[in-house]
């Protein structure tokens, strides 16, 4: 089948890659003419596992191109994907002006049927819109055209996103009629052999099916740290509370494990919009209000563990980071926790030392050139001179480190761990005064 995917950011790009992998000929179109250009190039925005090898390969084979001409991505094809940003806006709604203006630009150039799949993450309500903008540049136009809107959400996990959309869980697919099923069957049938994972409904239902899903998952980690501090408080260890209550097959084990705080480019933004479009029928969230106050106050947590630990004396220190994107096997950044725990850390006069496998391009362009922050090429590194160590990030490579080696390194002998990745009574036995999540009374090193 021949594709168009308008918006070539983290979704885009790799429901564009997957695609061209079985078989279609897919075009991208971004207004980004370096970003156009750096991907002929072999240059990819992202980093994310498996997909710099497979863009490389499908556009050497030509079933994969990048464009900036508009008109020429609707001539391409048959189906339309639009897959372009929904930023926050100020009370926290989705920006809906990228997503309309691509249907505007597809209704402009078409001048055959079209299917236009709604893969950005939109309100409810938002396939009424984009209808509605096609409808009306068609009618101004004088042109007669066939067109259908679905909405066909992803659920994509950062880290490991083309295993996501090569072997999709399920494949939502909302429509307002029976007409544009066989064709979503066609596209995604490469997908769905093994089983039938492809599920009908409205398109209502389908745009409230991918809001609600990533806020139960965002709900599941604001409770389990709630639970934790409340461990804390009662003396309990929140790793054997989430063991036991994963073992229930009805609570299960994903998406219960306490840090501090979640990030990244969908749970934050996705519990914000649906909060606000609540609030805009009127109705009051009470539990997702809940989940985005305990992840907001939950980012503070390290920050308040270190300001404790050195009795507020803060000015001077220096402080080693482990981890600085919000999750392995991505560079992103976006709502980090480690961004909170740096700018908590630099208001007090505190300097970091920081060391992260991916993200410490993401780190300078974020921040610049600051005296008060270095970016160090091994964990190791970091440690150097350092009054404690902080890990904000649970990368494979920070779960079995050389302890004598950090030890020696820093200056006292202190782990704030934001991930829970060690076992506070080993680092107690080794010397360590260990802080972490939920974990009962602080593990103060042995006599």
């Amino acid at each position: 089948m021949k594709v168009t995917v308008f918006g070539i950011g983290y979704v885009g790009l790799v429901q564009a890659a997957v695609l061209a992998e079985v078989g279609h000929q897919v075009l991208c179109v971004d207004v980004n003419a370096e970003r156009v250009e750096n991907l002929k190039k072999g240059i990819i925005p992202i980093y994310e596992p498996g997909l710099t090898p497979l863009v490389e390969k499908h556009f050497a084979s030509g079933y994969l191109n990048f464009t900036t001409d508009a008109q020429a991505g609707v001539l391409h094809g048959d189906v339309q994907f639009i897959a372009v940003g929904t930023p926050p806006d100020e009370d926290g709604s989705a920006d809906l002006q990228y997503v309309l203006a691509v249907a505007k630009t597809i209704a402009t150039y078409m001048q055959s049927p079209k299917v236009v799949i709604d893969k950005s993450t939109v309100p409810v309500g938002t396939a009424d819109k984009v209808r509605a903008a096609i409808a009306s540049v068609l009618a101004e136009r004088g042109q007669q055209l066939d067109f259908d809107v679905v909405s066909n959400p992803e659920f994509l996990k950062e880290g490991a996103a083309v295993n996501d959309c090569m072997r999709p869980d399920r494949i939502i697919v909302g429509t307002y009629d029976e007409r544009p099923k066989d064709l979503m069957r066609e596209l995604y049938e490469p997908f769905n052999r093994n089983h039938d994972k492809m599920i009908f409904m409205d398109v209502r239902s389908a745009e409230l099916t991918k809001y609600a899903a990533n806020c139960m998952l965002a709900t599941k980690i604001s409770f389990m740290n709630e639970m934790a501090n409340l461990a804390e408080l009662l003396g309990a260890d929140i790793e054997a509370v989430r063991k036991g209550i994963g073992s229930d097959p009805r609570i299960g084990y994903h998406f219960i494990y306490p840090g501090c705080g979640y990030g990244g480019s969908c749970f934050p933004k996705d519990v914000q919009a649906l909060i606000r479009s609540s609030e805009q029928m009127g109705y009051s969230p009470k539990v997702l209000q809940a989940v985005e106050a305990v992840n907001n106050k939950q980012k503070y947590k390290l920050p308040e563990l270190i300001k404790q630990h050195f009795d507020t004396e803060l000015a001077g220190k220096t402080i080693a980071l482990w981890g600085l994107s919000f999750k392995p096997n991505t560079d992103d950044m976006r709502e980090a926790s480690s961004r909170v725990l740096m700018e908590q850390l630099w208001a007090a006069g505190v300097k970091v030392q920081a060391y992260d496998p991916e993200a410490m391009e993401e780190t300078q362009r974020i921040y610049g050139v600051r005296d008060d922050l270095t970016l160090v090429g091994t964990k190791e590194a970091a440690l150097k001179g350092a009054d404690a160590l902080v890990i904000c990030t649970e990368w494979q490579q920070f779960r079995a480190p050389d302890f004598d080696l950090i030890k020696s390194q820093l200056r006292q002998a202190v782990i704030f761990d934001g991930r829970n990745l060690y076992d506070p009574r080993r680092l107690a036995q080794r010397g360590f005064i260990y802080y972490a999540i939920g974990r009962g009374e602080t593990v103060r090193k042995s006599s």
